[in-house]
């Protein structure tokens, strides 16, 4: 079977009612870079464009034995990991990953919705910095969630932003991608750490427009380039320019 030989991507995260976040967006966001996905998810949730109303969890067993299912019957090539709610989530999702050691994982470390609702238990963070981040190719935090991270206030400047990057690496993460939407000024910038070599940055012109589920958008994107055997860098400038088009494309609208 041709399905067979295709590369996935293993979308691992939280369903979005409204369809702006979460694994619609990032099947919308793979598919259109053409990679096929399959799904593990975490939560389902009741939400329009400006609210949460209602989370429902998914069981530990229930995700890892979808994540196994899925790499069973798919040449999986990359696994992208969003929402995942709970500490006990975050350590079968780990216990997948230890199995698969061969297969690059991206995690967007969702903490909280656009409208400020918690998406991770506050005790799970510890969880996620413990048992997830050191098997992860890349993680991909905004300000605030790097912030939340490390423990301290979200960085007012670039030198502060590094800083926590560098102490979240410090940590055991591989790679990190501190992106800079967050930020103020009239370029947006994302920046690539990585043990042992120089940060580079990823500068696009900061646009008006706003748009949920950008940082799904973007880890998807990655992730999709990278099952595509693109190198990370690669990857991460690929994803960038594609957020910036989508969003340039809602400006115009």
């Amino acid at each position: 079977m041709a399905l067979r030989r295709d590369p996935y991507v293993l979308v691992v995260g939280g369903s979005d009612s409204s369809g702006g976040a979460g694994i619609a967006r990032d099947i919308e966001t793979i598919s259109s870079i053409g990679v096929r996905t399959c799904l593990a998810v975490t939560a389902l949730t009741v939400q329009t464009h400006d609210a949460v109303m209602e989370i429902s969890h998914s069981s530990p067993s229930l995700v890892a034995d979808q994540m196994r299912a899925a790499l069973q019957a798919n040449k999986v090539a990359a696994i992208k990991i969003g929402m995942l709610a709970t500490a006990e989530i975050i350590v079968a999702v780990a216990a997948v990953l230890r199995e698969n050691p061969q297969v690059p994982a991206i995690l967007d470390p969702v903490l909280a919705s656009t409208s400020g609702r918690a998406l991770l238990e506050a005790g799970a963070i510890t969880a996620l910095k413990l048992d997830l981040l050191p098997l992860c190719r890349l993680v991909t935090p905004n300000l605030i969630e790097l912030a939340l991270l490390v423990g301290s206030e979200p960085a007012v400047d670039e030198d502060g932003a590094l800083l926590q990057g560098q102490e979240l690496l410090a940590t055991g993460a591989q790679a990190l991608l501190v992106k800079g939407g967050h930020a103020a000024g009239p370029r947006s910038t994302d920046i690539l750490l990585r043990h042992d070599q120089e940060p580079i940055r990823f500068d696009m012109p900061r646009l008006t427009a706003s748009m949920r589920g950008t940082g799904c958008m973007l880890a998807s994107a990655i992730a999709a380039h990278m099952a595509k055997a693109s190198p990370l860098e690669d990857g991460v400038r690929d994803g960038k320019l594609f957020v910036f088009e989508k969003l340039q494309a809602e400006n115009s609208e």
